[in-house]
């Protein structure tokens, strides 16, 4: 189970995204997750998928 915090979301996701998987849409699969949903959290405290570095970096 992921975390409701999105801080501590974005860091478990991109910590997977590190060591465990090559994409958002593998990670979201394997996890059971709706990726809308993840990237629009995520998304709402301004971090934004970068599929180059496969992690969410800041938008701001």
């Amino acid at each position: 189970m992921l975390p409701k915090d999105p801080a501590m979301l974005l860091s478990v996701v991109n910590t997977k995204l590190r060591d465990e998987f090559s994409s958002l849409e593998e990670f979201c699969a394997a996890m059971n997750v709706e990726e809308t949903a993840l990237r629009q959290t995520l998304g709402a405290v301004g971090y934004q998928y970068d599929a180059v570095q496969n992690q969410f970096k800041s938008s701001i």
